[in-house]
């Protein structure tokens, strides 16, 4: 009984951004994909198939039974962005069949169910961030984790773009709401950036709140990246599209730029909060928002130098696909060192009861 209590109390307190760990395990498997490692990427497919249906069985229960505690984490200017990685998660492991199984009608079902979920979420979300009537200080309300806005309107267009040539017949309607993702999902980085940018340098940085979620400061923009290279590619050879190349392709060339620039800043704040300031390492589901963007720049590095042919470029995937493994594995390590300790802790709470 005291086992069952448990997992009802996780289920209640499961974090609204757990979805991010199918985009992490989902992102990498295209990566390794990409650069020739189609073993590796298939096991990932299926384990990550295995996440994201455990992660909707949990979701849903908690929707039913803590409906009070759902509604409110919407509410949470932390919690509520988080639940955009229902939306990613559902595009990438849409994007991982169509990619890997060849699996488009499938495809087209995750593609609408992430549509959806947009739609309610992101509006969602942002309509009681507004109207709300106490709010945070700006250093206590926004994160790296508002860029799931980005993430999850981006994820969308990458997943238009890999099934606009499989439905010829809706083609020029799926790229240009596709393309209407790239730009909105630029848009917004734009401006939730510049009040993070605005949070590091202006407001202090206790290491507590120096979250690996900062990491999605690279990665909203490594994905806009794979959008707009994989758009670029495809509005080539589209009368009534091509036009729009040299704009998108400038704009995934700068995307890119602004990725690669992020790396070397997060890698030295994140030495200074557990080298310098002694912030333990231990696991917390906020981690596969750091497996995430690595996984997305090998991908999305790859994709930029097969669409605009920049040979050079090409062997930067071959190095950074083993960063994002080790930073895969090693955190779903850490899963599974928490889910033992989980039911140790229970058999022991069972036993002394």
């Amino acid at each position: 009984m005291t086992r069952q209590n448990n997992l009802i109390s996780v289920i209640e307190d499961l974090p609204p951004a757990y979805f991010a760990m199918v985009m992490a395990t989902g992102i990498v498997s295209i990566a390794a994909d990409f650069v020739g490692f189609h073993l590796i990427s298939v096991v990932l497919l299926w384990l990550n198939v295995a996440f994201y249906v455990c992660l909707w069985i949990f979701t849903i229960t908690r929707i039913i039974c803590h409906r009070d505690r759902f509604i409110r984490d919407f509410q949470n200017f932390n919690r509520g962005v988080g639940y955009l990685t229902t939306v990613a998660g559902t595009c990438i492991v849409g994007s991982q069949f169509v990619i890997l199984e060849r699996a488009y009608q499938l495809g087209v079902a995750l593609f609408c169910l992430g549509l959806g979920i947009w739609l309610i979420t992101i509006y969602a979300v942002f309509s009681s961030f507004m109207v709300k009537r106490a709010k945070p200080l700006i250093q206590d309300g926004i994160n790296g984790a508002w860029l799931l806005a980005t993430v999850s309107t981006q994820s969308l267009a990458i997943l238009g773009g890999r099934l606009a040539n499989h439905f010829l017949d809706y083609q020029g309607i799926i790229l240009f709401f596709s393309i209407c993702m790239l730009l909105l999902g630029c848009a917004l980085y734009i401006v939730i950036i510049t009040l993070i940018f605005y949070r590091l340098i202006f407001k202090e940085l206790a290491p507590e709140k120096l979250s690996p979620t900062n990491w999605i400061n690279m990665g909203a923009v490594a994905i806009s990246t794979l959008a707009g290279a994989i758009l670029a590619e495809i509005c080539k050879d589209n009368v009534i599209f091509d036009k729009f190349v040299p704009f998108i392709s400038g704009l995934t060339l700068m995307c890119w730029a602004m990725a690669t620039w992020w790396i070397p800043i997060i890698l030295v704040l994140m030495i200074w909060r557990h080298i310098v300031r002694g912030i333990k390492l231990s696991y917390s589901p906020e981690y596969w928002s750091m497996v995430f963007p690595l996984g997305m720049y090998t991908a999305c590095t790859t994709k930029l130098s097969q669409a605009f042919g920049l040979s050079f470029a090409s062997g930067i995937p071959d190095y950074f696909i083993y960063i994002a493994l080790t930073a895969w594995s090693l955190t779903f390590i850490g899963l599974i060192r928490s889910i033992c300790y989980f039911f140790l802790n229970s058999l022991k709470t069972d036993s002394t009861g």
